[in-house]
Parts: C-alpha cells; structure tokens; sequence
C-alpha cells in the first residue's frame, strides 16, 4: 500500500531510508537525523543498510543495479565489473576517460543491444566516479523497461522543451534537455571552444561540490575562488578580461550557502575577454531568477522539480541567444542532446 506522505510525512528515526515520494523511481531518501546525515556521508554500515533508495547518481536504483547485476553475470569475467550507460556515445566517452585514469585497458561489449563496459576490479572507483559525475548514467524506468523487455525508443524531450519554454523565458531553439543536471553540466564544459586548446576553468563562490568536480574531472584544471569579494575578485576578473580560462562557472545562488556572485561585473569581464559565462540556476529555477540575462549559457537541474512529486531525473541547458558563443553552444548542445533522445529520457 502507497503511503500518503503528504498526510503521513516520513521525518521519524524509524522512517530512515524510506524513499521520498513512495515510487520505485524516487530520486530522494529520508534522513531524518542529522546523525543519519553524517552516518551516511561518512559511510556508516547502520545507515547504509538500511536505504531502500538514494539520490541516482550517488545510490544505484535497485533496478538499475538489478541490471548491472544480470550483465555482470552475462558478460563479466572473474574480477570485473561492469558500466552500463544508456548511449552508445556516452559508452564510448567513458571507455576513452576510464583508461586514461585507471591507466588499464577497458573494453566494449555487447549485452542483448546494449553496449557495456566490461572494467577491470582495479578500475571500479573511476568507473564509479563517471556514474557519479557525468550524469550519464541509465535511469531506474529505462533499466526497469529493459528488463521487462520492452524498450521504448525515442524521447520527449522536444515536448519538455516546449512545456518549459513557456514559463522559462527560455525560447526553444536554444534549450536543450539531459539525463540529468550534471549530465547537462558536463555538455557544457565540453561545449566551451576554451577546451579545444587546453585551457583551464574558473568557478566563482563555493559551489554545489559535484559541479566542482566536473570542471577538475573532465576538463583541463580548475581554478577556484572561495569567496568572490575584495582583491582576489578584482585579480580574477582582471583574469577574465585577458581570456585566460575556458569558462567561469557560478551558481545563483549558491549551494548550499546562497551567496551570489556579482553577476554584472563578472558577465561584463567576460565580454571583454570572450569568455563564455556559465551560471547553475539550480537553488532557484528560472521561476525565480533570470540568469540568461547574464550568462552566456544556463544549466539547471530538472530533477528538483519537473515531476511535481520528485521521481524523474532531467537536466537542462539554455543558450543566451545573442551570445557570441551561441551558434558554437547551440551545435554541440544539440549534438548531445539528440544522443540523449536515442533513447527514452526518465519519464513518467
């Protein structure tokens, strides 16, 4: 029986790792302690236990890891591992990224259609680290239709495009739908023409920490000012002005501690040295701030939101139009966006 949460919430010790909402594809999980909190941050085997469910990218959906389970069996050999992603590119992506950092040989197979990689034991913790942190990985409804046989092909994506452009202020030429938040920061940071010649990242404030991560995980360095006050913002936006980074990465606001940049000196300095400026909107959503007017590309996390009750995992980039990187942004956004529509977005 679904339990009523609105009537019966779960907030209680004894509710600890029921997911929230009730749904098999919760995206969410009570921690009703700040114990439980720190227990789970910190790993602690009573905590761990006893999670039903977790946010996706850091705890595999018991569907998704019945999946991972079943082509570990069918194609897996003795101390390895497998990596199932849901394209064929992004297969591909985290082959290439995989041996580079685990300096060991990966390889691809095929799983009843699927393309998997099959990842030496030695290797896991990097083939955990591209689940986490591309935001690539298979969702729980699109492991739940393969197991039961029946994948579905194509997505909605043009039609979330269309739904949020209307509230947005995005228009839909330029927005483009992902697997998940992450998923649509990691396009980004690939999208930047900086990347093409080796040049670093800058990020402004202290962000939500896996965007961090991206910026020092898939692309060439990061640099990184805690605090965008006084001299150190001075020196960084004189940075900018001589196109030193690929892109300056921030958040309005920032997550946790809701701190803004100033976003208007820091979208002009960007002017000034062609730099492209890339602002997260997740804390807020465009219902509550209009980042696009700064920024030369906005991402957010969809997932906070776009169901109304929790249980889907999306992501979104929106190009400023008049960008002076748009026509470069729209191209490769829009190339990783219909790699995304090669198969079904988490949908209800």
């Amino acid at each position: 029986m679904t339990r009523d949460l609105s009537a019966n919430p779960a907030w209680q010790e004894q509710d600890l790792g029921l997911p929230l909402p009730d749904s098999a594809h919760a995206c969410s999980v009570c921690l009703p302690t700040w114990d439980s909190v720190v227990g789970y941050e910190e790993g602690r085997e009573k905590i761990l236990k006893r999670m039903r469910i977790g946010y996706p990218r850091f705890f595999k959906n018991p569907t998704v890891e019945r999946l991972f389970d079943n082509a570990k069996a069918e194609v897996a050999g003795d101390h390895e591992e497998v990596l199932v992603l849901p394209t064929r590119t992004s297969v591909q992506r985290a082959h290439r990224w995989i041996e580079r950092r685990a300096e060991t040989a990966v390889r691809i197979t095929s799983y009843h259609g699927l393309q998997v990689l099959i990842v030496p034991a030695k290797a896991k913790a990097e083939a955990d680290a591209y689940w986490r942190f591309s935001g690539e990985g298979v969702s729980s409804r699109q492991a739940q239709d393969f197991l039961d046989g029946h994948p579905r092909a194509g997505s909605k994506s043009r039609l979330i495009v269309r739904a949020l452009s209307k509230f947005s202020g995005f228009t839909a030429d330029n927005t483009f739908v992902f697997a998940s938040g992450m998923a649509a920061v990691t396009s980004v940071l690939r999208a930047l023409p900086g990347m093409l010649i080796g040049k670093k990242t800058l990020q402004l404030e202290f962000p939500y920490v896996d965007c961090l991560k991206v910026q020092e995980l898939f692309g060439h360095g990061v640099v990184y000012l805690n605090e965008a006050t006084g001299e150190s913002f001075d020196e960084a936006l004189m940075r900018i002005r001589q196109g030193e980074f690929a892109g300056v990465f921030s958040e309005l606001p920032s997550n946790p501690l809701l701190r803004t940049v100033d976003l208007a000196r820091v979208a002009q300095a960007c002017a000034e040295g062609a730099t492209p400026l890339v602002v997260d909107d997740s804390a807020s959503g465009p219902f509550n701030v209009e980042a696009l007017r700064f920024a030369d590309v906005v991402t957010s996390s969809l997932t906070k939101w776009i169901s109304g009750e929790g249980d889907v995992m999306a992501g979104l980039a929106a190009v400023r139009a008049d960008s002076p990187v748009a026509e470069t942004l729209r191209e490769a956004l829009a190339l990783d966006a219909r790699h995304v529509d090669d198969v079904a977005l988490d949908e209800s």
